[in-house]
C-alpha cells in the first residue's frame, strides 16, 4: 500500500476537466504531492457542481473528460510518480430523472429490477416530493398535463421541464386515449394508479417514502449492504483500482451506511489490501475511530478541530466570550442553545424519520405486549436523540458492540438526570430495543429500528450544530467548523500535542487535512480569525466603533432591529476574515467582486441559522434589511468603514497594511 505524504484535492466540474489537471501534475510534482486527492467524477445530474449526485456510478463523466480523459490524467500522474485517491459515494444517489436506475423504479414501482436498489418503504407509494405545491393545487393550475416523453415517447406527466413515466399497466392499450386527458379529473384519478405519488417539496420532512441524505430530498439513500447493490454501485470502481489507475478510496458518509463495518469489510476484500482507503467521519469528543475498521483513518476533520489548540489564544479566548455577551446582552448557555437546535432538528426538520421512529417502536410494543402511552414514548425518544454526543453507534441484527452498549447506558444515565427526563419505563423500553433485549418475535423490528435509530443521529447531529448551532453563535466563527465541538473548553498547545500523540497510536496514515469541501472557510480565513484571540478588547472596540459608523443603516422591524446586534459581530468577524490583503478600499472592481461572496454568504448564515428566517420561509423583509447593511459596508461611498476596517484587521492579525 502506498501511504499519501501529501495530498491535494481537486474540485472536478465548474469547468476543471481532466486535461485540465493533468496540466497541473508538474506543478503539484514541485509542490511534494504524492496524490492528487480526487472529487466524485462519475456522472451525476447535468450542471451538478460537486459531482455527489451520483447518477451513473459506472460511467465516468462526459463533461469533464470521459474515460478518454481520466485516461490522460492517470497517464500524466503515474509517469511524474504521483498516486490518485477517488472519492465515492456509496451511500446514496440523485433522485433524479436523469438516474436510469431510479426512473425505471418510478415507472415499475416495486416490480423494478432496481426496488431494492433503494432504500425505500414499499407499504405505501413512492413519494415524489418535487412539485411547487400540492398535487391538487398544481393540477388545477394546470400545471400538471399528460404528453409523450421526449426521450422515450411514452405517456408521462409532464411538469415544466420533468416527465415522470406513467407504469406501464396504467396506459398500455390505452396509449391514445391517456395522451389526450384534458379532464383534470380523469388525470387525478391516473395519478392514483401510478405507484408513484408526487407531492409538493415542503411535505418531505413529513411524509417521505424513502431514506434521504440528510435533508436533501434529492438524494435517496441506496441499500448497498446488500451485495448485489455493492456489485452494482462498485463495478467500474474496483475496475479502476485493480487497473492500477485508482491507488486509493475516500468513502463518503460512512456513518450513513446501515452497517458500516460490514461495508468496510468488503470494500475492503474486494479492493484488495494494497488499496488506501480512508472515511469522512466526524468524531466527537474523545472518540475514537472503530479499531476494527479496515482502513487507515479518516478524512481529518479532527485534525482541523485540533489545529485551533495550537493556534488559539487559551488565556484570552475568555474575553473574547464575555465581549460576545455583551453583544448578546447576556451570558450564551451553549448547552442550552445545542439542545434548543437539536429539538428543532428532532421535531421539525426530520419529523418524518422521527415518526418512521415511533411507528416501529409502537410495533415492537405490541409485538412484546408492552403497554406504553404513545406521548411517553415520543418524550423519551426525543430526549435519547438530543442527548446522543456522538453521530452514531454501530448495533447490527446482534444488537450493539462493547462501545456502543457503553454509549448507550452513559446516555440514558444523562437522560434520566437531566431536567427534562421522560418516562423512566419508556426510556427503559427504548434503551431494551437498542441493546437488543425484545423478544425473537420482534428482533427483525428491533434491528430496524437500531439501524433507523443510528441513521438518524447522524445527520441530527450535523444539522443541528454544523448547519444551525454554528450561524446562530458567533463568538468565533474560526472554531464554527466541521469536526468541532460547539461547547466552550480550554484551548492550550498541550492539548494539541496530546491528540497528535493519539493520533499517531491510532491512525497514523490518515489525512491530516486543514481544509475539505465541507469546511466552513478556508484555512486562510481560520488563521486570520484566530489571532482575534490575541486581542479581544481591541476586536471589541473596534466592532463597537464599526457599530456606530453605520448605525443609520439598521432598520427595525416589527420583529426587532435588523441586522441585530449579534448579526452585526457576525458580519465584522466574517468581512475580517475574507478582506483580501491586498484590496485596497479604492479598488472598486475588487469591492464589488467582494460584495458578490460576502452577500451570497450573509444570506446563507440567515437561513441556516432558521431564527427569523429560513430556506423553506424565507422572511423577506428581515433578509433585505440585513443584506442592504452588508451590501453597504462595501460600497464605494462608505470610505471611513472601508479605510479604518482592513487597516485595523490587519494590524490585528499581525501584518503591516500600506495604502501604496
Amino acid at each position: 500500500m502506498m501511504i499519501p505524504t501529501a495530498t491535494y484535492r481537486i474540485q472536478f466540474r465548474n469547468g476543471m476537466t481532466f486535461d485540465r489537471a493533468a496540466g497541473l501534475v508538474p506543478y503539484l510534482k514541485r509542490l511534494g504531492i504524492s496524490h492528487l486527492y480526487a472529487s466524485p467524477i462519475f456522472t451525476a445530474t447535468s450542471g451538478s457542481t460537486h459531482g455527489y449526485d451520483v447518477t451513473d456510478a459506472n460511467e465516468i463523466e462526459p463533461s469533464i473528460g470521459g474515460r478518454a480523459g481520466f485516461d490522460r490524467m492517470v497517464k500524466a500522474l503515474k509517469d511524474a510518480g504521483l498516486g490518485l485517491i477517488l472519492d465515492i459515494v456509496p451511500n446514496h444517489m440523485a433522485a433524479s430523472l436523469e438516474n436510469a436506475w431510479w426512473r425505471d423504479v418510478i415507472e415499475n414501482g416495486e416490480n423494478s429490477r432496481y426496488a431494492r436498489y433503494f432504500d425505500i418503504n414499499w407499504s405505501r407509494r413512492l413519494t415524489l416530493p418535487f412539485l411547487g405545491d400540492t398535487f391538487e393545487a398544481v393540477l388545477e393550475n394546470g400545471e400538471i398535463t399528460v404528453k409523450p416523453d421526449p426521450k422515450t415517447g411514452k405517456p408521462a406527466f409532464a411538469y415544466y421541464e420533468s416527465f415522470y413515466p406513467l407504469t406501464p399497466a396504467s396506459w398500455q392499450g390505452r396509449e391514445h386515449e391517456i395522451l389526450h386527458l384534458t379532464d383534470k379529473h380523469e388525470i387525478a384519478q391516473l395519478h392514483e394508479r401510478q405507484p408513484w405519488r408526487l407531492m409538493s417539496w415542503r411535505d418531505a420532512r413529513r411524509d417521505l417514502s424513502y431514506r434521504r441524505f440528510f435533508e436533501i430530498t434529492g438524494l435517496v439513500g441506496v441499500q448497498v449492504e446488500d451485495k448485489p447493490v455493492f456489485d452494482a454501485c462498485h463495478r467500474l470502481i474496483l475496475e479502476l483500482v485493480h487497473a492500477g489507475a485508482v491507488d486509493g478510496l475516500r468513502v463518503d458518509h460512512v456513518d450513513g451506511l446501515a452497517d458500516p463495518k460490514a461495508y468496510l469489510e468488503l470494500l475492503r476484500q474486494q479492493a484488495g489490501p494494497d488499496c488506501y482507503i480512508t472515511v469522512e467521519k466526524i468524531l466527537g469528543e474523545g472518540e475514537l475511530i472503530p479499531a476494527d475498521w479496515p482502513i487507515s483513518g479518516t478524512t481529518g476533520y479532527e485534525f482541523i478541530a485540533s489545529l485551533s489548540d495550537a493556534l488559539i489564544d487559551g488565556d484570552n479566548i475568555a474575553a473574547l466570550r464575555n465581549a460576545y455577551d455583551e453583544i448578546v446582552g447576556q451570558p450564551v448557555e451553549m448547552d442550552a442553545e445545542l439542545r434548543a437546535a437539536k429539538m428543532l432538528m428532532a421535531t421539525k426538520n426530520f419529523e418524518g424519520e422521527f415518526t418512521t421512529l415511533m411507528r416501529l417502536a409502537m410495533e415492537i410494543a405490541g409485538t412484546d405486549n408492552v403497554t406504553l402511552d404513545e406521548t411517553t414514548v415520543q418524550s423519551a425518544l426525543r430526549e435519547l436523540l438530543i442527548a446522543f454526543p456522538v453521530y452514531r453507534t454501530y448495533g447490527t441484527a446482534e444488537g450493539l458492540p462493547a462501545a456502543g452498549a457503553e454509549m448507550l447506558e452513559q446516555v440514558v444515565e444523562k437522560v434520566t438526570a437531566s431536567e427534562t427526563a421522560p418516562d423512566p419505563e419508556a426510556l427503559a423500553f427504548l434503551r431494551r430495543i437498542l441493546a437488543g433485549h425484545v423478544s425473537s418475535a420482534a428482533a427483525e423490528q428491533a434491528t430496524t429500528f437500531r439501524i433507523r435509530f443510528q441513521q438518524l443521529t447522524g445527520p441530527l447531529m450535523a444539522k443541528s450544530v454544523e448547519d444551525t448551532l454554528f450561524f446562530r453563535q458567533h463568538m468565533a466563527l474560526a472554531l464554527n467548523e466541521v469536526g468541532a465541538e460547539p461547547l466552550p473548553r480550554a484551548f492550550s498547545p498541550d492539548r494539541f500535542h496530546a491528540e497528535m500523540q493519539t493520533r499517531l497510536e491510532r491512525q497514523p496514515d490518515a489525512l491530516s487535512g486543514t481544509s475539505t469541501h465541507d469546511t466552513k472557510r478556508g484555512e486562510d480565513a481560520r488563521a486570520r480569525l484566530y489571532t482575534l484571540t490575541e486581542a479581544p478588547e481591541i476586536w471589541a472596540g473596534c466592532v463597537a466603533r464599526w457599530r456606530q459608523m453605520n448605525h443609520s443603516h439598521v432598520v427595525v422591524l416589527d420583529d426587532g432591529a435588523a441586522p441585530e446586534p449579534v448579526v452585526e459581530w457576525m458580519l465584522f468577524q466574517a468581512l475580517a476574515g475574507v478582506w483580501p490583503a491586498t484590496l485596497h478600499p479604492q479598488d472598486q472592481a475588487g469591492l464589488k467582486a467582494l460584495k458578490t461572496r460576502f452577500l451570497g454568504y450573509v444570506e446563507k448564515s440567515l437561513r441556516e441559522a432558521k431564527l427569523r428566517t429560513n430556506w423553506g420561509d424565507s422572511n423577506g423583509a428581515y433578509e433585505k434589511a440585513v443584506l442592504d447593511y452588508a451590501s453597504h459596508l462595501l460600497s464605494p461611498i462608505m470610505h471611513a468603514f472601508c479605510w479604518t476596517f482592513p487597516m485595523r484587521c490587519n494590524l490585528l492579525s499581525g501584518r503591516v497594511w500600506s495604502t501604496a
